[in-house]
Protein backbone atom coordinates (compact mmCIF):
# COMPACT_ATOMS: atom_id res chain seq x y z
CA UNK A 1 0.00 0.00 0.00
CA UNK A 2 1.72 3.19 -1.01
CA UNK A 3 0.27 6.67 0.11
CA UNK A 4 1.64 10.24 0.91
CA UNK A 5 1.55 10.37 4.82
CA UNK A 6 0.85 8.00 7.33
CA UNK A 7 -0.20 8.59 10.94
CA UNK A 8 0.69 6.41 13.59
CA UNK A 9 -1.54 6.88 16.26
CA UNK A 10 -5.08 8.15 16.68
CA UNK A 11 -4.94 10.56 19.74
CA UNK A 12 -5.37 13.96 19.60
CA UNK A 13 -1.71 14.26 17.95
CA UNK A 14 -2.63 12.17 15.24
CA UNK A 15 -6.49 13.08 14.42
CA UNK A 16 -5.42 16.60 14.47
CA UNK A 17 -3.06 16.53 12.04
CA UNK A 18 -5.24 14.38 9.80
CA UNK A 19 -7.30 16.65 9.77
CA UNK A 20 -5.03 19.83 8.73
CA UNK A 21 -3.65 17.33 6.31
CA UNK A 22 -7.34 16.82 4.48
CA UNK A 23 -8.36 20.50 4.58
CA UNK A 24 -4.97 22.02 1.98
CA UNK A 25 -5.55 25.61 1.66
CA UNK A 26 -6.93 26.54 -1.99
CA UNK A 27 -5.29 25.19 -4.82
CA UNK A 28 -3.20 22.79 -2.57
CA UNK A 29 -3.59 19.25 -3.49
CA UNK A 30 -5.22 16.72 -1.05
CA UNK A 31 -2.52 14.28 0.20
CA UNK A 32 -3.08 10.63 0.65
CA UNK A 33 -3.34 10.00 4.80
CA UNK A 34 -3.56 6.29 6.10
CA UNK A 35 -3.96 6.56 9.61
CA UNK A 36 -2.99 3.90 11.57
CA UNK A 37 -4.93 2.58 14.43
CA UNK A 38 -3.95 0.59 17.24
CA UNK A 39 -6.84 -2.32 18.17
CA UNK A 40 -8.79 -2.31 21.59
CA UNK A 41 -6.45 -2.93 23.94
CA UNK A 42 -3.32 -1.38 25.84
CA UNK A 43 -1.87 0.51 23.22
CA UNK A 44 -4.59 2.07 22.63
CA UNK A 45 -5.27 4.99 24.85
CA UNK A 46 -8.33 4.74 27.13
CA UNK A 47 -10.85 7.55 26.96
CA UNK A 48 -9.31 11.27 28.40
CA UNK A 49 -10.26 14.70 28.77
CA UNK A 50 -7.96 17.59 27.63
CA UNK A 51 -8.25 21.32 28.85
CA UNK A 52 -6.80 24.06 27.15
CA UNK A 53 -7.32 27.69 27.20
CA UNK A 54 -7.77 30.66 24.05
CA UNK A 55 -9.03 33.75 23.39
CA UNK A 56 -12.41 33.85 21.68
CA UNK A 57 -14.08 31.20 20.12
CA UNK A 58 -11.95 28.39 18.71
CA UNK A 59 -12.42 25.55 16.01
CA UNK A 60 -13.57 22.89 18.41
CA UNK A 61 -16.20 24.81 20.91
CA UNK A 62 -19.39 22.84 19.25
CA UNK A 63 -17.87 19.66 20.80
CA UNK A 64 -16.82 20.96 24.45
CA UNK A 65 -17.91 19.49 27.35
CA UNK A 66 -17.78 23.33 28.74
CA UNK A 67 -15.81 26.26 29.34
CA UNK A 68 -15.07 28.94 31.97
CA UNK A 69 -13.95 32.07 32.70
CA UNK A 70 -12.79 32.08 36.38
CA UNK A 71 -11.00 29.91 37.71
CA UNK A 72 -9.42 29.73 41.66
CA UNK A 73 -6.89 28.79 43.57
CA UNK A 74 -6.97 27.72 47.37
CA UNK A 75 -4.06 27.39 49.58
CA UNK A 76 -3.13 24.97 52.27
CA UNK A 77 -4.37 27.18 55.35
CA UNK A 78 -7.48 27.54 52.99
CA UNK A 79 -7.22 30.68 51.89
CA UNK A 80 -8.72 30.93 48.17
CA UNK A 81 -7.92 33.47 45.00
CA UNK A 82 -10.24 34.54 42.40
CA UNK A 83 -9.28 35.22 38.83
CA UNK A 84 -11.21 36.70 36.00
CA UNK A 85 -9.63 35.10 32.80
CA UNK A 86 -10.93 38.44 31.41
CA UNK A 87 -10.91 37.74 27.30
CA UNK A 88 -9.29 34.29 27.80
CA UNK A 89 -11.68 30.83 28.68
CA UNK A 90 -10.67 27.66 30.30
CA UNK A 91 -11.91 25.03 28.10
CA UNK A 92 -12.66 20.97 28.65
CA UNK A 93 -12.91 18.76 25.84
CA UNK A 94 -13.00 14.86 25.91
CA UNK A 95 -11.41 12.46 23.36
CA UNK A 96 -14.90 10.91 22.41
CA UNK A 97 -16.42 14.28 21.73
CA UNK A 98 -12.98 15.09 19.39
CA UNK A 99 -13.06 12.05 17.78
CA UNK A 100 -16.78 12.44 16.71
CA UNK A 101 -16.72 16.11 15.49
CA UNK A 102 -14.06 15.34 13.15
CA UNK A 103 -15.84 12.41 11.89
CA UNK A 104 -17.30 14.59 8.69
CA UNK A 105 -13.87 15.92 7.82
CA UNK A 106 -11.94 12.61 8.05
CA UNK A 107 -14.28 11.07 5.35
CA UNK A 108 -11.22 10.97 3.33
CA UNK A 109 -9.01 9.37 5.54
CA UNK A 110 -8.25 5.86 5.63
CA UNK A 111 -8.15 4.27 8.61
CA UNK A 112 -6.45 0.84 9.86
CA UNK A 113 -6.41 -0.84 13.05
CA UNK A 114 -3.01 -2.32 13.33
CA UNK A 115 -0.84 -2.16 15.53
CA UNK A 116 2.78 -0.60 14.03
CA UNK A 117 5.75 -3.16 14.25
CA UNK A 118 8.60 -1.11 12.65
CA UNK A 119 9.19 1.66 10.71
CA UNK A 120 11.97 1.10 7.64
CA UNK A 121 13.06 4.56 7.21
CA UNK A 122 14.51 5.88 3.81
CA UNK A 123 15.58 8.88 1.89
CA UNK A 124 13.05 8.38 -0.41
CA UNK A 125 10.25 7.85 2.23
CA UNK A 126 9.32 4.82 5.31
CA UNK A 127 7.43 1.77 4.98
CA UNK A 128 5.37 1.16 8.06
CA UNK A 129 4.73 -2.73 9.02
CA UNK A 130 1.47 -3.11 10.55
CA UNK A 131 -0.01 -6.21 12.37
CA UNK A 132 -3.80 -6.61 12.57
CA UNK A 133 -5.31 -8.26 15.58
CA UNK A 134 -6.33 -11.59 13.57
CA UNK A 135 -2.64 -11.68 12.51
CA UNK A 136 -0.62 -11.64 9.37
CA UNK A 137 1.26 -8.34 8.08
CA UNK A 138 1.08 -5.76 5.75
CA UNK A 139 3.39 -2.73 4.79
CA UNK A 140 2.31 0.68 4.19
CA UNK A 141 4.79 3.13 2.45
CA UNK A 142 4.94 7.07 2.69
CA UNK A 143 6.68 9.34 1.53
CA UNK A 144 6.51 10.70 5.45
CA UNK A 145 5.62 8.66 8.40
CA UNK A 146 4.65 10.79 12.01
CA UNK A 147 4.71 8.84 14.71
CA UNK A 148 2.39 10.12 17.81
CA UNK A 149 3.00 6.87 20.10
CA UNK A 150 5.32 7.46 23.61
CA UNK A 151 9.15 6.51 22.86
CA UNK A 152 10.40 3.58 24.27
CA UNK A 153 12.72 3.59 25.94
CA UNK A 154 11.73 6.79 27.23
CA UNK A 155 15.12 9.68 26.31
CA UNK A 156 17.23 10.23 29.33
CA UNK A 157 16.90 12.96 31.49
CA UNK A 158 18.35 14.58 34.71
CA UNK A 159 14.99 14.83 36.38
CA UNK A 160 11.98 12.78 36.13
CA UNK A 161 8.28 12.97 37.75
CA UNK A 162 4.98 11.80 37.06
CA UNK A 163 1.65 13.84 37.22
CA UNK A 164 -0.32 11.08 38.28
CA UNK A 165 -4.32 11.37 38.96
CA UNK A 166 -7.60 9.81 39.28
CA UNK A 167 -11.08 11.52 38.96
CA UNK A 168 -14.36 10.89 39.41
CA UNK A 169 -17.26 12.43 37.13
CA UNK A 170 -19.96 12.77 39.73
CA UNK A 171 -23.40 13.86 40.30
CA UNK A 172 -24.53 15.16 43.98
CA UNK A 173 -27.61 14.87 45.63
CA UNK A 174 -27.54 18.74 46.43
CA UNK A 175 -26.20 21.77 44.43
CA UNK A 176 -22.55 21.94 45.80
CA UNK A 177 -20.64 23.70 42.60
CA UNK A 178 -19.73 27.03 41.07
CA UNK A 179 -20.42 26.44 37.37
CA UNK A 180 -18.23 29.46 36.09
CA UNK A 181 -15.27 28.95 38.00
CA UNK A 182 -12.38 25.75 38.32
CA UNK A 183 -10.77 25.00 41.19
CA UNK A 184 -7.20 24.70 39.14
CA UNK A 185 -5.09 23.76 42.08
CA UNK A 186 -6.59 22.84 45.70
CA UNK A 187 -3.69 22.55 48.07
CA UNK A 188 -5.89 21.72 51.07
CA UNK A 189 -5.46 18.02 50.05
CA UNK A 190 -3.18 16.27 52.74
CA UNK A 191 0.66 16.72 51.31
CA UNK A 192 2.82 13.69 51.08
CA UNK A 193 5.98 12.88 52.14
CA UNK A 194 7.47 13.54 48.65
CA UNK A 195 6.60 15.85 45.73
CA UNK A 196 2.80 17.62 45.90
CA UNK A 197 -0.66 16.96 45.68
CA UNK A 198 -3.91 19.05 45.13
CA UNK A 199 -7.43 18.80 44.35
CA UNK A 200 -9.04 20.19 40.71
CA UNK A 201 -12.77 20.43 40.12
CA UNK A 202 -14.35 20.88 36.86
CA UNK A 203 -17.76 22.18 37.41
CA UNK A 204 -20.13 20.70 34.52
CA UNK A 205 -23.33 22.42 36.44
CA UNK A 206 -24.37 23.03 40.05
CA UNK A 207 -24.72 19.30 40.39
CA UNK A 208 -21.85 17.83 38.00
CA UNK A 209 -18.44 17.86 38.06
CA UNK A 210 -15.08 16.13 37.09
CA UNK A 211 -13.55 16.07 40.84
CA UNK A 212 -10.09 14.58 40.83
CA UNK A 213 -7.25 14.16 42.75
CA UNK A 214 -3.61 14.62 41.22
CA UNK A 215 0.29 14.20 42.47
CA UNK A 216 3.52 15.28 41.21
CA UNK A 217 6.12 12.34 42.19
CA UNK A 218 8.52 9.79 41.96
CA UNK A 219 5.48 6.98 41.66
CA UNK A 220 1.94 6.83 40.88
CA UNK A 221 -0.19 4.92 43.59
CA UNK A 222 -1.96 2.08 43.80
CA UNK A 223 -5.07 2.49 42.83
CA UNK A 224 -7.13 1.98 46.01
CA UNK A 225 -5.27 4.95 47.91
CA UNK A 226 -6.81 7.65 44.73
CA UNK A 227 -9.96 6.32 45.67
CA UNK A 228 -9.08 7.06 49.33
CA UNK A 229 -7.79 10.35 48.77
CA UNK A 230 -10.77 11.48 46.64
CA UNK A 231 -13.02 10.49 49.26
CA UNK A 232 -11.43 12.61 51.95
CA UNK A 233 -11.15 15.41 49.10
CA UNK A 234 -14.84 15.02 48.38
CA UNK A 235 -15.92 14.38 51.90
CA UNK A 236 -13.94 16.52 54.37
CA UNK A 237 -12.87 19.44 52.24
CA UNK A 238 -15.57 19.83 49.84
CA UNK A 239 -17.71 18.69 51.82
CA UNK A 240 -20.09 17.38 48.68
CA UNK A 241 -22.48 14.76 51.01
CA UNK A 242 -24.18 12.04 48.83
CA UNK A 243 -22.96 11.76 45.36
CA UNK A 244 -22.88 9.36 42.50
CA UNK A 245 -20.00 8.53 40.64
CA UNK A 246 -20.99 7.95 36.47
CA UNK A 247 -17.85 7.78 35.23
CA UNK A 248 -13.66 7.52 36.07
CA UNK A 249 -10.69 8.85 34.50
CA UNK A 250 -7.41 8.34 35.54
CA UNK A 251 -4.28 8.60 33.99
CA UNK A 252 -0.26 9.38 34.19
CA UNK A 253 1.62 11.79 32.44
CA UNK A 254 5.68 12.22 32.19
CA UNK A 255 7.15 15.68 33.87
CA UNK A 256 10.93 15.42 33.08
CA UNK A 257 13.31 17.62 30.95
CA UNK A 258 14.34 14.99 28.82
CA UNK A 259 14.65 15.52 25.14
CA UNK A 260 11.95 14.17 22.87
CA UNK A 261 14.02 14.35 19.56
CA UNK A 262 11.09 15.86 16.85
CA UNK A 263 12.83 13.47 14.16
CA UNK A 264 13.79 10.06 14.19
CA UNK A 265 14.60 9.56 10.53
CA UNK A 266 15.31 11.19 7.39
CA UNK A 267 11.09 10.52 6.53
CA UNK A 268 9.96 9.85 10.20
CA UNK A 269 9.07 12.32 12.43
CA UNK A 270 7.59 12.13 16.17
CA UNK A 271 4.45 14.56 16.83
CA UNK A 272 2.39 15.23 19.94
CA UNK A 273 3.78 14.22 23.62
CA UNK A 274 5.98 11.84 21.81
CA UNK A 275 7.84 14.85 19.96
CA UNK A 276 8.02 17.45 23.19
CA UNK A 277 4.27 18.79 23.21
CA UNK A 278 4.03 18.28 26.95
CA UNK A 279 4.94 21.08 29.29
CA UNK A 280 7.25 19.55 31.40
CA UNK A 281 6.03 21.57 34.92
CA UNK A 282 2.11 21.42 34.07
CA UNK A 283 1.18 18.41 32.23
CA UNK A 284 -0.76 20.53 29.83
CA UNK A 285 -0.07 19.39 25.95
CA UNK A 286 -3.17 19.97 23.84
CA UNK A 287 -2.47 23.87 22.89
CA UNK A 288 0.96 22.94 21.57
CA UNK A 289 -0.13 20.06 19.93
CA UNK A 290 -2.95 22.32 17.70
CA UNK A 291 0.34 24.26 16.91
CA UNK A 292 2.67 21.41 15.68
CA UNK A 293 -0.15 20.17 13.68
CA UNK A 294 -0.69 23.39 12.37
CA UNK A 295 2.73 23.96 11.09
CA UNK A 296 3.08 20.64 10.09
CA UNK A 297 0.47 20.30 8.03
CA UNK A 298 0.96 23.71 5.46
CA UNK A 299 4.76 22.53 5.10
CA UNK A 300 3.39 18.91 3.65
CA UNK A 301 0.82 20.96 1.49
CA UNK A 302 3.79 23.71 0.45
CA UNK A 303 5.40 20.88 -0.55
CA UNK A 304 8.48 20.85 1.78
CA UNK A 305 10.11 19.07 4.56
CA UNK A 306 7.80 18.79 7.42
CA UNK A 307 10.21 18.57 10.64
CA UNK A 308 7.16 19.53 13.33
CA UNK A 309 8.44 22.55 15.54
CA UNK A 310 9.60 22.89 19.16
CA UNK A 311 7.09 23.05 21.10
CA UNK A 312 8.20 25.28 23.64
CA UNK A 313 11.14 27.67 23.56
CA UNK A 314 14.49 26.30 25.34
CA UNK A 315 14.57 29.13 28.26
CA UNK A 316 11.21 27.87 29.09
CA UNK A 317 12.08 24.06 29.70
CA UNK A 318 15.01 24.94 31.44
CA UNK A 319 12.69 27.01 33.87
CA UNK A 320 10.84 23.82 33.96
CA UNK A 321 13.37 22.16 34.55
CA UNK A 322 14.74 23.78 37.71
CA UNK A 323 11.54 23.81 38.98
CA UNK A 324 11.18 19.79 38.62
CA UNK A 325 14.53 19.66 40.10
CA UNK A 326 13.64 22.12 42.84
CA UNK A 327 10.31 20.03 44.05
CA UNK A 328 11.90 16.38 43.64
CA UNK A 329 14.85 17.43 46.35
CA UNK A 330 12.39 18.90 48.24
CA UNK A 331 14.11 22.34 48.10
CA UNK A 332 11.16 24.15 46.56
CA UNK A 333 7.34 23.69 48.46
CA UNK A 334 5.37 23.11 45.26
CA UNK A 335 2.36 24.45 47.08
CA UNK A 336 4.06 27.52 48.06
CA UNK A 337 5.48 28.20 44.68
CA UNK A 338 2.38 27.86 42.56
CA UNK A 339 0.19 29.81 45.11
CA UNK A 340 2.57 32.96 45.37
CA UNK A 341 2.14 33.15 41.74
CA UNK A 342 -1.12 32.87 41.31
CA UNK A 343 -1.32 35.84 43.82
CA UNK A 344 1.20 38.09 42.76
CA UNK A 345 1.39 37.49 38.60
CA UNK A 346 -1.56 38.46 36.52
CA UNK A 347 -2.82 35.22 35.48
CA UNK A 348 -3.52 35.81 32.13
CA UNK A 349 0.62 36.55 31.86
CA UNK A 350 0.65 33.19 33.66
CA UNK A 351 -1.44 31.02 31.25
CA UNK A 352 0.72 32.85 28.35
CA UNK A 353 3.90 31.64 30.01
CA UNK A 354 2.49 28.11 29.93
CA UNK A 355 2.01 28.23 26.34
CA UNK A 356 5.24 29.22 25.83
CA UNK A 357 4.12 33.28 24.24
CA UNK A 358 5.97 35.28 27.02
CA UNK A 359 8.93 37.80 26.19
CA UNK A 360 12.36 37.45 28.38
CA UNK A 361 11.60 40.43 30.21
CA UNK A 362 7.93 39.10 31.46
CA UNK A 363 9.72 35.97 32.41
CA UNK A 364 12.10 37.75 34.40
CA UNK A 365 9.65 40.12 36.26
CA UNK A 366 7.84 35.62 36.54
CA UNK A 367 10.95 34.51 38.30
CA UNK A 368 11.38 37.24 40.77
CA UNK A 369 8.25 36.38 42.03
CA UNK A 370 9.88 32.51 42.60
CA UNK A 371 11.93 31.58 45.75
CA UNK A 372 15.00 32.55 43.97
CA UNK A 373 17.61 31.39 46.33
CA UNK A 374 16.12 27.61 45.81
CA UNK A 375 15.59 28.22 42.17
CA UNK A 376 19.16 29.58 41.67
CA UNK A 377 21.26 26.91 43.86
CA UNK A 378 18.93 24.29 41.66
CA UNK A 379 19.88 25.83 38.13
CA UNK A 380 23.79 25.64 39.29
CA UNK A 381 23.30 22.08 40.30
CA UNK A 382 21.56 20.95 37.21
CA UNK A 383 24.70 21.97 35.15
CA UNK A 384 26.52 19.17 36.99
CA UNK A 385 24.00 16.48 36.82
CA UNK A 386 23.86 13.68 33.74
CA UNK A 387 21.38 12.28 31.72
CA UNK A 388 20.15 8.80 32.54
CA UNK A 389 17.90 6.08 31.01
Amino acid sequence: MRCDVVVIGAGAAGLSLAWRLLVPPSGAPVPEVVLVDAPPGPLRPPPRTWCYWESGPGPYDAWLTSSWRRVRLHEAGGRSFHRDLGELRYKMLTSESFSRGLRPVLRGLRRLEATADAVDDRPDGATVTCRPADGGAFHVHARWVFDTRPPSPEPDARVRLLQHFKGWFLRTERPAFVPDAVDLMDFRTPQPPHGLSFGYVLPLSRHEALVEYTEFGREALFDEEYDTALRHYTGSVLGLGDFEVRAVEQGRIPMTDARFPRRSGLSTFRLGGAGGAVRPSTGYAFAAIQRQARAVAALVHAGREPLPPAAYPRRALTMDAILLRGIDTGRISGPDFFTRLFDEVPVDTILRFLDGGTRLPEEFRIGLHTPVRPMLRTAAELSFLSRRR
